[in-house]
């Protein structure tokens, strides 16, 4: 098992930035990829970022490409999104994810765990 905590959410204005923090603890050993996801009410979760857990490999959603920055901390078992330039269609609910896989995958049954969310609200 692999438990998954997001923090960092909150409500922020349009234009401006949050970090999201993923810490990760459980049989950590085999998850090669993390990856963040979204949520928006009555929308189906859609893939966001993913970054392998050496960090050689990280893939972006096209929505969030040049904005978004995903990033990770080994020693502390944790994984970052460091989110610029909101805009209020960024709101949903964030989750991360982990994956016992290599490679590029932004389909949701490629993740095993998922954590239990963080609110981001972005205000026009």
């Amino acid at each position: 098992q692999v438990q998954l905590v997001e923090s960092g959410g909150g409500l922020v204005q349009a234009g401006g930035s949050l970090r999201l923090s993923c810490a990760a603890s459980g049989r950590t050993f085999n998850t090669y990829t993390m990856g963040w996801f979204r949520q928006q009410p009555g929308k189906e979760r859609e893939f966001v970022a993913l970054i392998s857990w050496s960090g050689g490999i990280t893939h972006y959603a096209a929505s969030v490409r040049g904005r978004f920055t995903v990033s990770k901390d080994n020693a502390k078992n944790t994984v970052y999104l460091q989110m610029n330039s909101l805009k209020p269609e960024d709101t949903a609910v964030y989750y991360c994810a982990s994956g016992n896989f290599v490679g590029i995958a932004d389909g949701r049954s490629a993740y095993d765990y998922w954590g239990q969310g963080t609110q981001v609200t972005v205000s026009s």
